[in-house]
C-alpha cells in the first residue's frame, strides 16, 4: 500500500495540490499508478482542492482521526510549529500517510512542499 498524504493552507486549489503530489511522485521516482489512496486529516477532510484531487485521480481519500494522526507524529520527519498549532501533529501530510498506511508503515522521505500544498509518501511494505 503506498499514501500519498494531503495537508494545505486553507482553499488550496486542486492544481495546488495535483502539483505537490506529482512534486512528490517525482521525487522518489514513482508514478502516479504506484498510489492506494490520498490521506488527510479530519479538519482538511472538506477542502475541495484535496477532494477534487482525488476524484481526477480517481484515488480514494482516506480521512485520519485526530488521535490517529496524533499518534503517528512522533514518527514525521518534518516540524512544523504552524501544524502542531493548529492539527497536534508536526506535519499533516506525513502523519495522516503513516496512519492511513498503517502499523509499521515507514515514509519515503520528508514532505515536499509547493506553495500552499504538502504531500509525503508512505509505504506500508517494501518497494519493488
Amino acid at each position: 500500500m503506498m499514501i500519498a498524504g494531503i495537508g494545505c493552507r486553507k482553499g488550496a486549489t486542486v492544481e495546488d495540490i495535483l502539483s505537490a503530489i506529482e512534486t512528490a511522485l517525482e521525487a522518489h521516482g514513482l508514478a502516479i499508478t504506484a498510489l492506494t489512496a490520498l490521506a488527510t486529516a479530519t479538519l482538511k477532510r472538506d477542502e475541495q482542492g484535496i477532494l477534487s484531487a482525488g476524484r481526477k485521480l480517481d484515488l480514494p481519500l482516506l480521512v485520519v482521526k485526530e488521535t490517529d494522526l496524533a499518534a503517528a507524529g512522533p514518527r514525521t520527519l518534518s516540524h512544523s510549529q504552524a501544524s502542531q498549532a493548529v492539527a497536534g501533529t508536526p506535519s499533516v501530510s506525513e502523519a495522516a500517510a503513516l496512519a492511513a498506511a498503517g502499523a509499521g508503515a515507514t515514509l519515503l522521505g520528508p514532505r515536499i512542499v509547493v506553495g500552499p500544498a504538502t504531500c509525503a509518501i508512505a509505504t506500508s511494505g517494501a518497494i519493488a
